[in-house]
């Protein structure tokens, strides 16, 4: 044994059921070349305890699918995670998720289990995807001793691509809905937030195709050439 192996994480200990639904999970799938409308999108967000991605928790998750050009009410997930490390943060009361409601929560290892075969092979959307694609992956990992492994695409990057003339490249959800003129009726829940970065990739959407970006792998690429365009030093 190693002298620091004690200083690792233990591995979860996973039912045989749930290690024969994670068996059945699809393999990871690369973009492809169908049209933005023909693709199925799953829209994701989570609430978590705070924003230290190393330290907090997910506390709930919701997530919308987008398919056939339209948000698909009759596909949509809402799970709230037991947490017994639960602290009353300013996040939390935010989140309106108090003791009891965690409490009540669903077991983490069956709610992540339930998301992934919610998500299956299609590629997530998320308003600042890196840090949910994070924190679900720590939450993955520790419940149910499983890799992650999807394709995310950040809400926040993509508007700023589509729309440089709106000059808010680091704004955040509010600041987008505020542009576009949403009617958002309920934020800072992760269903009503999900709800709300479907309607605005819909909208960015309709602006990549006027853009001939016809293909999620299109739209990925160009997403990756612009990435880099902002992060080269300008003389």
């Amino acid at each position: 044994m190693s002298l620091f192996s004690w200083l690792r994480p233990a591995s979860p200990v996973v039912s045989a059921d749930l290690q024969q639904r994670l068996a059945k999970l699809p393999a990871l799938a690369e973009l492809s070349e169908c049209s933005l409308r023909e693709q199925r999108w799953v829209v994701l967000d989570l609430e978590t305890t705070g924003l230290n991605m190393s330290k907090d928790r997910v506390l709930s998750i919701g997530a919308v699918v987008i398919e056939d050009g339209a948000i698909d009410f009759s596909q949509q997930f809402e799970r709230t995670l037991q947490c017994r490390e639960l602290k009353l943060s300013p996040s939390v009361l935010i989140h309106g998720l108090g003791p009891n409601a965690i409490a009540a929560g669903s077991d983490p290892a069956e709610a992540l289990l339930e998301l992934l075969e919610f998500i299956g092979d299609s590629p997530v959307l998320a308003f600042h995807a890196p840090f949910d694609q994070h924190m679900l992956g720590r939450a993955v990992k520790e419940h149910l001793g499983h890799k992650l492994q999807r394709v995310f695409l950040d809400v926040a990057d993509i508007a700023p691509l589509l729309c440089p003339q709106a000059q808010i490249r680091e704004a955040g959800l509010d600041e987008w809905i505020d542009w576009f003129r949403l009617e958002v009726f309920e934020r800072h829940n992760a269903s009503a937030d999900a709800l709300a970065t479907a309607e605005l990739a819909l909208i960015l959407f309709s602006r990549a195709r006027a853009q001939q970006i016809h293909s999620p792998l299109n739209l990925q690429q160009r997403l990756s050439q612009w990435k880099r365009r902002q992060q080269a030093p300008s003389f």
